[in-house]
Formats: structure tokens, sequence, C-alpha cells
């Protein structure tokens, strides 16, 4: 449908929330005003300007506050049988679970964003022959710059925990080894 010729703009009344509120009266009912200093729509119900924002019930997760869960808080396992070198997608999620069956590298990760701050695990798990490598990209570091060893016996399996400090440069990563 074509924008209409004849149209009658709509005129806001705009204002802080604190000159909007003090003139309620001068409203008239179910009138839309803006608060310039919130940056947003408020309407005239009754003697009260009521936020046309929704508000989210307070037992909504938010990422803008801190908040304290009461019931436990889990993230996803990703699931990979790796035969080629591996780019983990941290777009994913932040735990994966890698079973080596050829010797591989963990190249650094992609993502979309903001990754700083993100952790997780990377369970690695032998194939039923073993004796599988892992080497790591440029930003992952371990301690004592030394990238770890794996378990080698068929069907173990070590840990990478991870924290990403700078996703340009640093993903600190500890290993813990031989679950089997």
């Amino acid at each position: 449908m074509p924008t209409p010729t004849n149209r009658t703009p709509v005129r806001v009344a705009r204002g802080t929330y604190s000159n909007l509120n003090s003139s309620v009266a001068d409203i008239q009912e179910g009138e839309i005003v803006y608060a310039t200093d919130q940056d947003k729509l408020y309407v005239k119900e009754g003697s009260a300007l009521v936020s046309t924002q929704a508000a989210l019930p307070a037992t909504n997760a938010v990422t803008d506050a801190a908040q304290l869960f009461t019931a436990g808080q889990r993230g996803a396992i990703n699931y990979y049988s790796l035969s080629a070198d591996k780019t983990l997608d941290f777009d994913e999620g932040n735990n994966f679970s890698l079973t080596l069956t050829a010797n591989i590298t963990i190249n650094n990760p992609t993502y979309t964003g903001t990754m700083g701050g993100q952790s997780g695990s990377i369970f690695i798990k032998q194939d039923g022959t073993g004796s599988r490598t892992l080497s790591w990209a440029s930003k992952w570091k371990f301690v004592g710059g030394v990238a770890p060893t794996l378990s080698t016996a068929a069907g173990s399996v070590d840990r990478i925990d991870y924290i990403v400090e700078d996703p340009n440069t640093t993903i600190h990563a500890v290993f813990t080894g031989n679950y089997s």
C-alpha cells in the first residue's frame, strides 16, 4: 500500500520527564508524550504518565544488571569428532567436546561482537586408536608458554579451561589431564 499523500503530522509533547510529570494536568487522557532525557514514550493514564515500554518480570535474565541466580545455570556442550584442524566458533557456546581421530590444530576462534570475558571448557578425547596430538594457534596462552602434552591412551580424556582476556591476542588456558 503506497504512503498516502494527504497526511496529518502527529505532534507529540516533548520535554524532560520531570517537566512532563509536573504538568501532567495539562496533558489529555491517552496523549503520548516523549521524555527527552530518558528517550522514552509515555501515555497519560488517569493522573499518571505510564511508560509504553514493556516491563520485564523480575524473573527474566537481563544483560545489563548484576543478578543472583537461585537455580542451576547450564551451558550446552558442542560435540565434534575431528579429523582435520578446527576453528571453534565461540558464538555457538562456551563448552566443547572434541574427539580426536587425527593430529589436529585448534585455530584461533571465530566470534561476532566481543568475546572478552568468555570462559568455558574444552574436553579433549582420544579416539579408540589414541596417540593423537593437538597444537594450538597463537591466541591460546598456556602456563609457562608451552602447550600441554595430551594423555595418549585410547579413550583418555583431558580438559582445557579457558577465559578470553583480549579477543585480539590472548586466551588464557589451563590444562588438566588424564580423566580416563
